[in-house]
């Protein structure tokens, strides 16, 4: 074998591309004949359409149709209705951008306003239990929280947050004859095909999508928003190819958001901080005509050792657009309630936060009962506590600079290892390269880095003789790339691929008389840089054997499968710790330093681990201190849809971040001993840096985000 090229910290294999101009994104391509699409919204929240006058835009120079008739499109919302703010309602089409813009904007849409409700505290917003999160208990929680004898009972508001990647949400349909080409931003080329054959009613096999680049996504770009279906109907209904680019105001209402979110924890310990029982009751904003549910009650079920847990999930249906996944979806929320909690049971039993998590940890799946696949949770807890000096924390408001207290603060987190069946095509070809390919998405993480690193492995070539290809529906079959799921499913797949491919290669060779390796056993064969040895025997080039035997290449199409997890519950864990100063004066806060440990199992190239675990906490600092998506509730606009309003954290906010990782391989998960990272890396970001803000000021902020005025 080559020197391993898992565990290298490797730049990305598509990075010249991207600093150079050289990666096309959706938007970068344009067809011959191209028309150029612009959305009408509403503006108004419930109504039904009584007319849309669209006179004036098709007099305008350069308009070639205004497409208000949706009826030949299967969309989420009823048509002739309008269900929110920012609904599609029209589109307007032109040679340029310009012209498109100027015909969408005179474009006059009537309509009949009914009652709407867009706020999840309204009086007529009505929860109902969620069809995909069932209620849970276990022993009896609520007993136990009135024989105490300690009980904290807190209620927690998540403020909703909105997508604000770099790239704006982007399709570019193109029909010939009946087949149709989609370049789009999409998380998932295999499954916004899919969804697009079905809005239109067509075979799913006409449709082909590809995305090889994403410029950022978190969630937004993991189902199929009806821009992306709109953009292909409008294709065919003008047979000519149509790009549609949503603006960053549109995207606030397009590609969803974290949803707004209500809970009550309460937790019972006894004296010496073992948790005895926990209530965890949750209520989420959802769109009225489409439901979405995250679970934000499973840490509080999971985590921890517990006998008595009871945990209720309802959504609040109200008249704003559907919400979806982001970074850490339910995770991160569940986690912020719970690690403040854990935060306050420690003091009030005067026990170490740390040390008070590690009575609690659990050897097994609480909900399960089955044994974790590996669990280094308390590890976590040790070693980052160890690594931030953890031992220097002082008592709440103790510690002072000038105008500014300090204070420190920490919380724990952990993901299920989620994986799924996927597939990978693994070729060697007699030039001495190879490719690999299947149908994900890299949306920033470096999956094609990481594609060709392992099959560098698996076939004993190295990575610069390996080219990855992904992003094309036509290729083998790949789950959505989602989930911290990604490496864990892919990865197999290109790693049994690979290990497949190379040993079809052996096979011929020790079966060839001609070979220097014939009749060597096959175990004994190891590649290195493409050559293949054994002991007591030659040598030779993979290129010798498929030249031999008339080869240009040869290939291996494999499919990985997980286990059904019966058995054993496989989880990656983790421990952030923050410091953090808050102004006197003003109520600022700032974080001056943040680590995070984790445990992810085989940790494939450390840099790009390192930059997702940074790029999730950076994520965490706004999501406690800075997002929040403002809307009027007389109307459901959202007033702050912009990057001027909407603020996000900038290097001015984020001084001193590190991240470490654990050593070791889950290869009880998966033949490459992955776990995931990425959403991981957000959850418990918010908890630690609200605990240190306790412990800086002694004002315990149950609201996210953090702002002044709950400071002051």
């Amino acid at each position: 074998m080559t020197d391993m090229a898992t565990g290298t910290p490797l730049s990305r294999v598509d990075g010249l591309l991207k600093v150079t101009g050289g990666a096309d994104y959706a938007a970068d391509h344009n067809p011959p004949g191209l028309l150029h699409a612009v959305l009408v919204t509403s503006t108004v929240s419930r109504a039904t359409i009584t007319g849309i006058d669209t006179a004036k835009a098709r007099a305008l120079p350069g308009v070639a149709d205004v497409i208000t008739d949706f009826g030949g499109v299967k969309l989420p919302f009823p048509a002739g209705e309008i269900s929110f703010f920012g609904q599609p309602v029209a589109i307007a089409l032109a040679g340029t951008l310009q012209q498109a813009q100027h015909a969408a904007s005179v474009v006059a849409v009537r309509v009949t306003e009914k009652p709407a409700v867009t706020s999840m505290d309204d009086r007529q917003a009505i929860a109902v239990p969620s069809e995909e999160v069932a209620d849970y208990a276990r022993g009896d929680a609520d007993a136990a929280l009135k024989a105490g004898p300690i009980v904290l009972d807190n209620s927690f508001t998540v403020a909703r947050e909105n997508h604000n990647p770099m790239e704006l949400p982007a399709t570019v349909a193109q029909w010939s004859g009946d087949e149709l080409t989609v370049w789009d931003k999409t998380q998932w080329v295999q499954g916004t095909g899919k969804h697009i054959a079905a809005a239109l009613d067509v075979p799913e096999s006409s449709v082909r999508v590809i995305c090889p680049f994403i410029g950022g996504a978190f969630g937004s770009a993991g189902r199929t928003w009806p821009h992306q279906v709109l953009a292909a109907y409008a294709a065919r209904r003008v047979k000519r190819p149509v790009k549609l680019v949503l603006t960053r105001k549109q995207m606030y209402s397009g590609v969803g958001y974290r949803p707004e979110s209500r809970q009550r924890l309460a937790l019972a310990a006894g004296a010496d901080g073992r948790i005895t029982g926990i209530v965890h009751e949750l209520k989420t904003e959802t769109a009225r005509y489409e439901a979405y549910s995250e679970d934000a009650a499973e840490l509080p079920k999971m985590l921890y050792t517990s006998p008595n847990v009871r945990s209720t999930y309802r959504l609040v249906p109200v008249d704003v657009s559907a919400g979806t996944f982001m970074r850490g979806p339910g995770f991160v929320t569940g986690a912020f309630a719970l690690e403040s909690t854990l935060d306050e049971l420690a003091e009030r039993v005067d026990i170490d936060p740390v040390e008070l998590r590690l009575r609690n940890v659990a050897d097994r799946n609480q909900i399960t009962g089955t044994p974790f696949t590996q669990e280094r949770f308390a590890d976590c807890l040790r070693r980052g506590a160890e690594a931030f000096g953890w031992a220097r924390r002082r008592p709440p408001k103790a510690r002072r600079e000038g105008n500014l207290l300090i204070g420190m603060g920490m919380a724990s987190a952990a993901h299920p290892n989620y994986m799924s069946a996927a597939s990978a095509v693994a070729r060697i070809n007699a030039d001495g390269t190879a490719v690999v390919a299947s149908a994900t998405a890299d949306m920033g993480p470096g999956t094609a880095t990481a594609m060709s690193q392992l099959a560098a492995d698996g076939l004993g070539l190295p990575v610069a003789k390996v080219r990855a290809m992904l992003g094309d529906s036509t290729l083998p079959t790949a789950p959505m790339h989602a989930g911290s799921a990604t490496l864990a499913s892919i990865g197999s797949a290109v790693h049994t691929a690979s290990v497949a491919v190379r040993d079809a290669v052996v096979r011929m060779a020790v079966l060839d008389p001609a070979s220097p390796l014939y009749q060597a056993d096959p175990a004994t064969v190891t590649v290195h840089n493409g050559v293949m040895s054994a002991p007591g025997h030659g040598s030779e080039r993979y290129g010798d054997v498929l030249r031999r035997h008339g080869k240009d290449s040869i290939d291996s199409t494999q499919t990985w499968k997980p286990g059904d997890g019966k058995k054993a519950s496989s989880y990656e864990f983790g421990a952030v710790f923050a410091e953090v100063s808050v102004d006197i004066r003003l109520g600022l806060v700032r974080i001056r330093r943040m680590r995070g440990v984790y445990d992810i199992g085989r940790v494939v190239n450390p840099k790009l681990a390192h930059s997702q675990a940074i790029g999730g906490l950076v994520g965490g600092i706004g999501m406690a201190l800075l997002e929040s998506t403002a809307r009027d509730h007389r109307d459901g606009r959202i007033v702050n849809a912009n990057m001027a309003d909407y603020l996000v954290p900038v290097h001015a906010d984020v001084p001193d971040l590190e991240a470490e990782f654990l050593d070791g391989a889950d290869t009880a998960s998966t033949p490459i001993g992955v776990k995931g990272a990425a959403e991981l890396v957000i959850i418990g970001v918010p908890a630690a840096i609200a605990n240190a803000v306790y412990n800086a000021t002694g004002v315990r902020v149950r609201d996210l985000p953090i702002t002044l005025d709950k400071l002051l």
